[in-house]
């Protein structure tokens, strides 16, 4: 399609090599089994299914991560499925990735001003500086931060203010694509309505094409368009998050349906959640 941003066709993913003569023989295990995947121009679009799917490795492979076995992966038009890191460096500000923990993601020894300040100097976003702080200022503002977190380090935040940060990391650079990794699944509910609420508003703004892994169906059919699932490394349904919920076409997807804590939407949920809490305190 025309509006499509990033395109995957026929993508596989193996681990494990032979070792060689003199070592022992190990066989190749296939993760991702020719999975086609879309993600278009503002769009958000959820990758759900059970812990061993492939939602992670699939993610990693689209963001240049890992190296497809097969398949190919476009974005913005262009082949960038066999880039060497040279040539994909331009890409790096252009796609994104949000961390599951960003407690693992975000350097203790470096303050939070650090860690968004020098993305932006490194990828010619800001001439000085000075110039780079109120960039960074101007995002801390937008995802609910206090200014002086600039000044404070990664352990010194809660969950939610890291993943806060995390999410600034990712749109400071202005990226036209964003990679969610179970983002949300290490808070309580009250901070999971927040965190979300913002990533909604943020790709609204920006017109970022979001791919938003998890094993949570009740979360994706809050946030995203469309729906990616998956089993055991191959697409066993995708489409409208509407039609999927209201009438799944697989036995597979029926069943994680049945498996989440709501069963009856509340469109509601998302905003109350995020009403209780408007400063990125928790």
């Amino acid at each position: 399609m025309a509006d499509d941003l990033l395109v995957a066709r026929g993508l596989a993913v193996s681990y494990g090599r032979s070792r060689g003569l003199l070592a022992p023989r190990q066989s190749a295990s296939r993760v991702l089994h020719g999975v086609d995947i879309r993600v278009g121009k503002g769009e958000t679009v959820g990758i759900v299914g059970e812990s061993g799917s492939g939602k992670t490795t699939l993610g990693r492979a689209l963001l240049g991560l890992v190296e497809p076995a097969a398949g190919s992966i476009f974005f913005g038009g262009s082949d960038i499925t066999a880039l060497d890191e040279r040539a994909r460096r331009p890409l790096r500000r252009r796609m994104q990735m949000i961390f599951q923990e960003p407690m693992s993601s975000l350097n203790p020894r470096h303050t939070i001003g650090r860690i968004l300040v020098e993305p932006v100097l490194l990828h010619g976003l800001a001439k000085s500086r000075a110039a780079a702080l109120t960039l960074v200022n101007g995002v801390l503002d937008r995802v609910g931060l206090p200014r002086d977190t600039v000044d404070r380090y990664s352990y010194e935040l809660s969950g939610g203010q890291r993943q806060r940060v995390g999410i600034a990391r990712a749109v400071v650079l202005q990226p036209e694509f964003v990679l969610a990794d179970e983002i949300v699944s290490g808070l309580d509910v009250s901070t999971q309505a927040q965190v979300l609420h913002l990533l909604k508003e943020l790709t609204r703004e920006m017109h970022l094409a979001l791919a938003f892994i998890s094993h949570d169906l009740s979360v994706v059919r809050s946030i995203c368009q469309r729906v990616v699932v998956m089993r055991e490394g191959r697409v066993v349904e995708e489409g409208p998050c509407e039609r999927v919920f209201a009438a799944p076409a697989a036995a597979y997807t029926r069943m994680l349906i049945d498996a989440i804590p709501l069963p009856v939407v509340d469109p509601g949920w998302l905003a109350r959640g995020a009403a209780t809490d408007t400063t990125g305190t928790r």
